[in-house]
């Protein structure tokens, strides 16, 4: 990567974009609603079930400018979702600026494992046991989502959930190579445990991205 490229990337005015698309957002508390992806290219935390690992890889993503993904952002949906990777691996700040001068409403899904920055009307944390939170983002967090895979992670759940604020909202969601095992352990589990709520990967179902 070019210096002049890198020093734009590295204050977030471009950033790696891997993908952006139009869809109905699948998962937890705003599931069935239109909105507008921007997946950004970078992650470390490694996470063995991922299911978009081309996202690791920065360098595989073109450094794009952040008025180039606004200008399509705005054409689809006033309601944006910034994924990743690991969408803090970057600063947020220059992207949700611009889109906020739009009159964006703005959703992060991330694992919290790097500084906060950028304004967020929503933020989906789902922490990852291999690279923990930072302490900040629990504070501010609206939405907990806590992907199940073995037996275990109901401990990490319970164990992340004390951690958030109040008003934060609860999600298990079965990994989704593991969900006929998974789906009736986290139905109990819920029931047992009324504070949570069942999060499902919905879009899968219906076939769309």
């Amino acid at each position: 990567m070019k210096k002049d490229i890198k020093a734009l990337v590295d204050k977030g005015e471009m950033l790696p974009l891997m993908e952006e698309f139009y869809t109905i957002q699948g998962e937890g508390f705003h599931k069935g609603t239109a909105a507008y992806f921007i997946r950004v290219g970078g992650c470390d935390v490694g996470c063995h079930w991922c299911d978009v690992k081309e996202s690791w890889n920065a360098e595989l993503h073109p450094p794009t400018d952040i008025d180039t993904i606004v200008n399509n952002a705005a054409k689809y949906s006033k309601t944006i979702v910034v994924t990743g990777g690991e969408p803090l691996t970057w600063n947020m700040d220059p992207l949700t600026n611009a889109l906020k001068s739009k009159g964006m409403q703005l959703h992060i899904e991330t694992s919290g494992a790097y500084k906060l920055s950028g304004t967020w009307d929503w933020i989906c944390l789902s922490p990852k046991k291999i690279k923990l939170p930072t302490e900040e983002v629990y504070e501010f967090a609206h939405e907990l989502k806590v992907i199940i895979f073995n037996k275990d992670d109901f401990k990490f759940a319970e164990e992340q959930a004390a951690k958030v604020n109040k008003d934060c909202i609860l999600y298990l969601q079965p990994e989704w190579s593991k969900r006929e095992k998974m789906i009736p352990l986290l139905v109990d589990y819920v029931m047992e445990n009324p504070k949570w709520k069942v999060s499902l990967q919905t879009h899968k179902y219906l076939n769309i991205p």
